[in-house]
C-alpha cells in the first residue's frame, strides 16, 4: 500500500449516512436526485414530482401513529413450506434470504396505537418481503389483527402492497382468500369499522380478496391496483387500454376507490374516518 493510500484511509470523510451513496435519493419516476433527509422528511414522497415510494411496514408505523408510539401484534407461528417446494432455489432458503434483508418474519406486521388520538389495530403488507405475497403466514398475521381489534373494540386498517398470492405455497396461499373474508365479517358482525389503503402495488389474490372489502376504501396517488396485469389483459381481450389504466386515479373515476390521499394527509384523513365510524372506544387492556 503506498503512502497515499494509507493517508486517505486513515482520514476520516463523511459518516455513514451521508456518504455519496446515501447523501442522495433518485426519483424512480422522474429520475431527479433529491436529498435523502429531504425526501424521508418529505415522507418518502419525491417533493420534485410527487411520486409515493414504496416503504417499509415499520416506517409506515412510525408515519402513522401519534408520536410513532405504537405496540406490534403477536402473530401465530405457522409451518413453514408445507409442500417442500424449490424452483431455482429452495422455499425455505428464499424465506432466510427475505428474512435476513427485511428482519422481519413474514410479509404481513400488525400494530395497534392511536391515530389523531382514535385507537386502531393496523396491518402493514410489506412489498420488501418476497413482494408482500400472500401466504400462510400473511392470513394468520392477518386474523391475528382483526382479532385483536375485535377484542379491543376498535377498527381495523389495513394498508395492501402485494403481488398477489405466494406460489410456493400453491393452494394453500390461495385458501387465504376466503380465510381473511370470513374474518372481515366476524369483523362486521362486532359493529367495527374496516379501511383499507390501497398502496402500491396491489394485485392478484390479495385484490380478489381483503384488498377490495373495506367499508373505506383509500388509495395513495399513483399506486397500481388491479387483478392481472395489464398485458395480459389486453391480450386476452384484443383491446388497447386506457392511459393511467389501473391507476388510483382511474380507479377513483371509475367508482372502485371512495378517496385518493397523499401520503402527508393520510394520518389526518383516517383519524377523520375513525371518529365518525367508531363506537365509544373503551381502554387497552
Amino acid at each position: 500500500m503506498s503512502w497515499l493510500s494509507r493517508v486517505r484511509n486513515s482520514i476520516s470523510f463523511l459518516p455513514k449516512r451521508q456518504t455519496s451513496d446515501t447523501l442522495w435519493h433518485k426519483c424512480k419516476k422522474c429520475q431527479t436526485m433529491v436529498f435523502t433527509k429531504e425526501w424521508e422528511d418529505n415522507l418518502q414522497v419525491c417533493p420534485r414530482c410527487d411520486h409515493h415510494d414504496r416503504i417499509r411496514a415499520l416506517t409506515r408505523f412510525e408515519q402513522l401513529f401519534d408520536d410513532g408510539d405504537f405496540t406490534l401484534v403477536p402473530v401465530p407461528d405457522v409451518r413453514e413450506d408445507p409442500l417442500r417446494f424449490r424452483d431455482t432455489k429452495r422455499y425455505v432458503d428464499r424465506l432466510k434470504s427475505a428474512r435476513g434483508a427485511t428482519e422481519q418474519r413474514d410479509a404481513l406486521l400488525v400494530a395497534r396505537g392511536s391515530i389523531e388520538g382514535q385507537r386502531a389495530v393496523v396491518g402493514v403488507q410489506d412489498f420488501a418481503f418476497m413482494g408482500g405475497s400472500m401466504g400462510v403466514a400473511v392470513g394468520s398475521a392477518f386474523v391475528a389483527g382483526v382479532r385483536a381489534a375485535i377484542e379491543a373494540r376498535v377498527p381495523f386498517v389495513m394498508f395492501t402492497a402485494a403481488g398477489g398470492a405466494r406460489m410456493q405455497e400453491g393452494i394453500l396461499s390461495l385458501m387465504q382468500m376466503p380465510r381473511t373474508t370470513v374474518a372481515i365479517e366476524l369483523l362486521r358482525e362486532a359493529g367495527l369499522p374496516y379501511i383499507v389503503v390501497l398502496t402500491d402495488p396491489t394485485t392478484g389474490g390479495v385484490t380478489a380478496s381483503y384488498a377490495m372489502l373495506g367499508d373505506v376504501q383509500l388509495a395513495e396517488p399513483g399506486a397500481l391496483i388491479g387483478f392481472a396485469g395489464q398485458r395480459v389483459i389486453e391480450q386476452t381481450i384484443r383491446e388497447k387500454l386506457p392511459e393511467g389504466f389501473q391507476r388510483a386515479e382511474y380507479l377513483l373515476d371509475h367508482g372502485m376507490v371512495d378517496m385518493v390521499v397523499p401520503r402527508g394527509d393520510l394520518r389526518a384523513t383516517l383519524g377523520r374516518l375513525l371518529s365518525y365510524l367508531t363506537p365509544a372506544q373503551q381502554q387497552w387492556a
